[in-house]
């Protein structure tokens, strides 16, 4: 029986109306075929130029599921350990100190500073915290290190320097003890130069763009291709409305520095193509085995303590715990995707979802910035439209 996306469909295309959305584009695949693919709106502020195939989004940080299949690609040749201490790759990590004012979940954030009083942080971070977001790292771009790395490098600091920067600055809270989002994976990324022996954006070209046949990933967008970004709008704090927020990617910190959190412009047909792997045992539509199963299965193991849940469970994602680098559903009675399934957004609301029972990729972009609705009303819907879709129960049984 053929699937009937009708209600999907229907659901994309009142986006514009109800959220002042101007551009969303949808790709579902299952088993390396496509099921589903459409989009509706205009790539450009003036609303002259519709969206098409060819349109580049920057997806923030679902940039992070690339990064933790590129790393965990590094730990099944046993050149990154998940328990080791991350200063056995990033000798800046020796001696980490944990701030004594930083307050958690106080808006608005104040991140810790150089002058803030400190301990000495009781255990090293390991590399399994770095990726679960308990290492008790900060996501403060402007701290007083970074901007010191920036301006004595001239612009031209690279991953693995910035990276060292971010290692002077107080950490939140002991590691491994709780949750906070935080820069850990770009911290993964200078890990993966210091083990590859190449530049982040290298690596992930000979590893995985590359031999997935993906032309459209981009860490630094070229000059010729910088008028195919989708145009970039901004929720406004307090209200529903959108505004213009033509700022660029500031994870993009220097052009030499590859952001492994949040660096990643594409298209949707390519970044698909990467779920599409992950969802189908780590083998590709073209027969590149990506990952092991026995990896993709790590990556959606949740890692948290009762501590660290908790703190995860304030970011509104019901149903679901924090694997490595990952959401991963935990609860079944929350969701019409089947226990197991995991992903991750971006900033700007891009949704990635990625079902390794029922071989199932879903990929989403719209370029707005800090509109919280995305990932409590857009994402949850979307999601549980397509399974309706699919027939398939939360238990990834096919129903009927």
């Amino acid at each position: 029986m053929p699937v009937n996306f009708d209600k999907v469909s229907a659901y994309l295309s009142s986006l514009g109306d109800t959220y002042g959305l101007h551009a969303v584009d949808c790709k579902v695949m299952r088993d390396h075929q496509v099921l589903f693919r459409e989009m509706y709106g205009h790539r450009d502020y003036d609303h002259r130029v519709p969206i098409s195939s060819r349109d580049l989004y920057d997806v923030y940080s679902c940039t992070k599921i690339v990064t933790m299949t590129a790393a965990m690609q590094l730990v099944e040749k046993e050149m990154i350990r998940l328990d080791e201490h991350v200063d056995t790759y990033l000798p800046a990590f020796s001696h980490m100190n944990v701030s004594e004012e930083f307050v958690p979940f106080k808006f608005p954030m104040k991140w810790p500073a150089l002058q803030d009083r400190t301990h000495p942080a009781p255990t090293k971070i390991t590399i399994r915290e770095l990726m679960a977001m308990t290492s008790g790292l900060s996501y403060d771009l402007e701290s007083e290190a970074v901007r010191t790395a920036v301006a004595e490098s001239q612009g031209q600091a690279g991953t693995v320097e910035i990276v060292n920067a971010i290692a002077r600055m107080p950490l939140l809270f002991d590691p491994g003890t709780r949750y906070a989002y935080s820069l850990g994976h770009d911290v993964i990324a200078a890990v993966i130069e210091s083990v590859s022996g190449q530049r982040y954006a290298d690596y992930l070209q000979d590893h995985i763009f590359g031999p997935l046949g993906l032309h459209d990933m981009y860490m630094h967008v070229p000059e010729s291709e910088q008028d195919r970004l989708s145009a970039q709008y901004g929720g406004v704090l307090g209200s529903n409305d959108i505004r213009r927020m033509d700022v660029g990617n500031r994870y993009r910190i220097t052009s030499k520095y590859d952001s492994g959190g949040a660096g990643l412009a594409c298209t949707v047909d390519d970044y698909i193509l990467l779920l599409d792997a992950l969802a189908c045992g780590g083998t590709a539509h073209n027969g590149y085995r990506l990952l092991s199963g026995e990896s993709i299965d790590q990556m959606r193991t949740p890692q948290l303590n009762e501590a660290a849940q908790a703190d995860f469970s304030r970011s509104g994602k019901v149903g679901y715990g924090y694997g490595l680098g990952v959401r991963t559903l935990t609860d079944g009675s929350k969701s019409k995707s089947p226990v197991g399934e995991f992903g991750w957004d971006g900033a700007a609301g891009a949704y990635a979802l990625i079902d390794p029972i029922n071989h199932v990729s879903i990929f989403y972009a719209q370029e707005v910035l800090g509109m919280m609705r995305s990932y409590s009303e857009i994402h949850p819907t979307l999601r549980d439209l397509v399974y309706e879709a699919l027939e398939v129960d939360s238990g990834g049984r096919q129903k009927g």
